[in-house]
């Protein structure tokens, strides 16, 4: 049923999201392993942010067939995912 929700506009928020997690990930990765201080604390930091900001997305666009008005939940999906792309986005500007 979510592959059904998740389509278009939804579907490319979502890869915009996990694309700049990954992008801030291996920005991340790059300068532990140059410093040589990697720490499994890495990891787990971005596997934490999976459960705190990609599940409520996921949530969302799966309670959004249950919204009678049809773009109150689509509007909090889509401030949540820019909300998650403007957090790496500058958690990016400050590591470069």
């Amino acid at each position: 049923m979510m592959a059904l929700l998740l389509s278009g506009w939804m579907l490319y928020a979502l890869w915009i999201v996990l694309g700049f997690m990954a992008l801030d990930f291996l920005v991340s990765l790059y300068r532990s392993l140059r410093a040589s201080d990697f720490s499994p604390e890495l990891v787990l930091g971005y596997l934490k942010d999976m459960l705190y900001y990609v599940l409520p997305l996921l949530l969302l666009a799966d309670i959004s067939m249950l919204d009678a008005t049809g773009w109150l939940v689509s509007v909090g999906y889509y401030v949540g995912a820019l909300g998650v792309v403007l957090k790496y986005l500058f958690s990016l500007k400050g590591k470069l």
